[in-house]
């Protein structure tokens, strides 16, 4: 099944699905073997500062090798790309998926750039997904500098024909400063109004109860990625603080554990909203 397709039927059942950013091969392994584990799909997503780091044709080798090794239902898309050149060479190196974020564009242009990548989208029947709104990123104010209106909204998706919207609720990247709060109400108008599925950046540290909300009120996605990063880190450093050890093969083991755990409880908290 395609992604778009997913998405759509997610949409219709009032369901989503998790999207998991990997930076390395033990958070890959780590993310894929939990959803093995528990037989629920997920999304792999790379950010282009982790294809810069591991290299674009490894990632998606890497990915693609991992996804059939341990035999889990998986996508692969790019998180926040920032240009058609990005989009185009994710494309051709066999994305399922990707994001074009032009979010902090006037609107207009957000509609231009990102009509763009649906027409090059559409010559590798990919998924696309944009955003609207501002969803504050890591070392941006936190404060609600514009949430998305339903009506722009509407107006974006008519003049693009994308397929997925990230929409501005509250959430933001990174660690809360304070207890996240999600405008609940302003996402079910825009589900009401907006014919795709919506998608949820920046929950990490958002509550179950919250993200379970947010799904009965319209959201089909939701990305997590710095809870990742950060329980492996915690995991790794508890760990080598507790030895001498220099065998990477044997510190690193423990870390990816502590991933597949966060990932198993997520992946259970979205499926059995």
């Amino acid at each position: 099944m395609k992604l778009k397709e997913k998405l759509y039927q997610l949409k219709n059942d009032k369901k989503a699905i998790l999207a998991a950013n990997f930076y390395n091969f033990e958070t890959l392994s780590g993310i894929l073997q939990a959803s093995a584990k528990v037989e629920i799909p997920v999304i792999l997503q790379l950010s282009e500062s982790s294809i810069e780091y591991l290299g674009l044709k490894v990632a998606v080798s890497m990915a693609r090798s991992a996804i059939k090794e341990y035999g889990a239902e998986a996508w692969l898309h790019l998180d926040h790309g920032s240009s058609e050149l990005v989009v185009r060479k994710c494309l051709d190196a066999g994305f399922d998926s990707v994001m074009i974020d032009a979010s902090e564009k006037q609107l207009q242009e957000n509609i231009e750039i990102s009509r763009n990548v649906v027409e090059i989208a559409s010559g590798y029947d990919a998924c696309v997904e944009a955003e609207l709104g501002y969803v504050a990123k890591l070392g941006q104010s936190q404060d609600n500098l514009g949430f998305t209106s339903p009506d722009d909204a509407l107006f974006f998706v008519k003049n693009t024909g994308v397929h997925s919207l990230a929409v501005s609720i509250g959430s933001a990247h990174g660690f809360y400063k304070k207890p996240p709060r999600l405008e609940i109400g302003l996402l079910a108008k825009i589900s009401e109004m907006v014919p795709v599925p919506l998608v949820l950046h920046g929950s990490s540290g958002i509550p179950d109860e919250i993200l379970r909300e947010a799904i009965r009120n319209g959201i089909c996605k939701i990305n997590l990625a710095t809870e990742i990063k950060n329980t492996f880190m915690i995991a790794l450093k508890e760990i080598l603080g507790n030895n001498n050890e220099i065998d990477l093969r044997k510190v690193f083991p423990g870390a990816t554990r502590a991933v597949i755990d966060l990932l198993m409880n997520k992946l259970k908290t979205i499926e059995n909203t």
